[in-house]
């Protein structure tokens, strides 16, 4: 049996600063990072827009309030305010220390880091580094591990969570460890610790059109809801406003930080409709339903220029070459690399795509892991994307996801090096994980079904894209919900060519998409249950925001006869909600 003092799962952007962070506070604890792919690999690497704080570089009049403010509304007042104001307070500093290790921001005139403006923010407070931001940071964080001593195994799924009842505590729970595949060599080891961190991302392959990578399966939510532990607020999924048509690759919100216009098959800037005060740069759920809208008026575009489309333009021309290679030279390149846009010349095609997840794994602001409402599970912790603090409510800014990551990665990794400080290994009986983990990819290995895994993958992921877009619909989405059950039946079904265990990409897919499966349920059960219009989550049934019923947090609980839903309150202690309008 392997052993650590602290287990992390995941190798980006929240991972390893958490990894980072408890070596600082006592360099004598053995911190292991698990991560399917290299770090450097990790989703963060794509993001490219930048991280919020407020530095007051280019606006002197900007202060921790305000982006809180702007953060509390652009959530649709879903988020918890008491972690909102930790994330903002602490910002300027992290931005500070991450400059320290090394990230290469990009610059004013004057030396100081560089801020632009982004969507739903009143100031100007993007840092950034061109529109590569997520790359210049995981690069130093990466390279500051191997530094302090992580051990890192790459390349390594960890397919189970290791939770057990603690015999002396009236149900609650105990986290000590994870079961673990080597892709490399197929072994299956089990790894026991004093406390484990889930950092493992999004689950954008959930949806069939996403910027988020092909590992992006939503992995850590899966263990945990077949660990029978609740998921928060899964029916908020922001579909981010700018995908590169068809292809679904993200165009960086920087894009429109520095100056870039939306226009229909009419050529108007069209967005004085939606937001005639924030215009390009209203927040991603109001912009994505406007885009949405004009396509389905008739005033989306054909690949001939033609009205009646189903993309409209995304206009840099009168931008200039010089600022739009030195400011989104990576978004000039996607678009030159993949549809053979030349964008100093001619417009982009775009439309909404899968992006991000507002809901996760329920936290509190030390990274603990919630059992329910009212209780945390011991050993048990999770930071980024794949967690739920909550930040971002019904709907997150951009440029502030980054910024979750390393702020709630840091204070995680503090709460974790006290936590681990007088705890003992806890004791495992590995011989039924073990048992278990190897039936199940034997079974797979084995079973003699005749569904293709890329089918089965397209017709759920398509199911979820059909029945759980940008608007929803009652009837709609539980004509999805039934077809899931069908979908999910099929799974054993599913035949596999390779037979090997030695580098077996094809076991790994399967493995993945079980837990796209079991998060693809909660998110549309949780999304019938809200009926209200709320950020991201908009129903074209009740479009109106309901305070009143659901001014609340969604707990969906996976059981085997299906998803549970309780509630939970929301942190209220200093904006009162009111209608949010840009």
């Amino acid at each position: 049996m392997l052993q650590h003092d602290v287990i992390i799962v995941g190798g980006g952007l929240a991972g390893c600063r958490a990894a980072l962070e408890i070596k600082k506070q006592n360099q004598d604890i053995d911190v292991a990072l698990v991560a399917k792919t290299h770090p450097i690999r990790s989703h963060s690497v794509a993001a490219q827009g930048g991280i919020a704080a407020t530095l007051k570089n280019v606006d002197p009049d900007d202060d921790w309030k305000a982006h809180a403010f702007d953060t509390v509304k652009g959530s649709d007042y879903l988020a918890d305010q008491d972690a909102v104001a930790y994330l903002t307070k602490e910002a300027p500093e992290v931005i500070i220390e991450l400059e320290h290790l090394g990230v290469l921001f990009s610059r004013l005139q004057d030396g100081k880091i560089a801020q632009r403006a982004f969507g739903g923010h009143s100031h100007k407070r993007t840092c950034y580094a061109a529109d590569k931001t997520g790359h210049a940071i995981l690069h130093e964080l990466v390279n500051n591990l191997r530094r302090c001593g992580v051990q890192i195994y790459d390349e390594w799924y960890v397919m189970d969570l290791i939770l057990e009842e603690k015999a002396s505590e009236n149900g609650q729970r105990e986290a000590k460890g994870v079961v673990m595949f080597n892709i490399d060599d197929g072994n299956v080891q089990v790894a026991r610790a004093k406390a484990v961190m889930f950092a493992t991302g999004g689950y954008g392959r959930v949806f069939n059109t996403t910027s988020n990578d092909y590992a992006s399966t939503g992995d850590g939510l899966g263990m945990c809801a077949i660990a029978q532990l609740p998921l928060e607020d899964m029916e908020f999924v922001q579909f981010h406003p700018t995908g590169l048509y068809p292809v679904g690759v993200l165009i960086s919100e920087a894009v429109r930080g520095e100056g870039a216009y939306l226009r229909n098959s009419e050529g108007e800037r069209f967005m004085t409709r939606y937001a005639p005060n924030q215009m390009e740069l209203a927040p991603r759920d109001i912009t994505s339903r406007a885009i949405v809208k004009e396509i389905r008026a008739g005033r989306g575009i054909h690949s001939d220029g033609s009205a009646g489309g189903p993309y409209i333009h995304l206009d840099l021309t009168h931008m200039g070459k010089e600022k739009i290679m030195s400011r989104v030279p990576f978004c000039w390149e996607e678009a030159h690399r993949l549809v053979g846009i030349d964008a100093v010349h001619e417009p982009m095609p775009v439309r909404p795509t899968a992006h991000y997840c507002m809901g996760g794994i329920p936290v509190n602001t030390d990274g603990r892991v919630r059992q329910d409402g009212n209780t945390l599970v011991e050993g048990f912790f999770a930071a980024g994307e794949c967690a739920c603090v909550s930040v971002h409510g019904a709907n997150r800014l951009g440029s502030n996801s980054l910024l979750e990551c390393v702020v709630y990665g840091r204070k995680t990794g503090r709460a974790i090096a006290s936590y681990v400080q007088n705890r003992e290994l806890p004791t495992i009986n590995e011989i039924p994980y073990l048992e278990t983990a190897q039936a199940r990819i034997d079974c797979l290995l084995n079973q003699r079904g005749n569904m293709r895994i890329n089918d089965l993958r397209q017709k759920f992921q398509d199911c979820m894209s059909e029945h759980c877009g940008v608007f929803r619909r009652q009837e709609v989405m539980q004509e999805g919900l039934d077809k899931i059950q069908e979908l999910k039946s099929l799974y054993n079904q599913i035949f596999l060519d390779d037979k090997s265990i030695y580098w077996n990409t094809e076991l790994i897919e399967a493995l993945e998409l079980k837990n796209i499966m079991v998060v693809g349920e909660m998110i549309l059960t949780s999304a019938i249950r809200r009926q209200e219009s709320r950020g991201a989550h908009s129903r074209e049934d009740f479009p109106q925001r309901d305070d009143q019923k659901f001014l609340q947090h969604t707990l969906a609980y996976h059981h085997p006869e299906g998803v549970k839903i309780d509630y939970m309150p929301v942190v209220i202690n200093m904006f009162e909600p009111k209608e949010r309008k840009y």
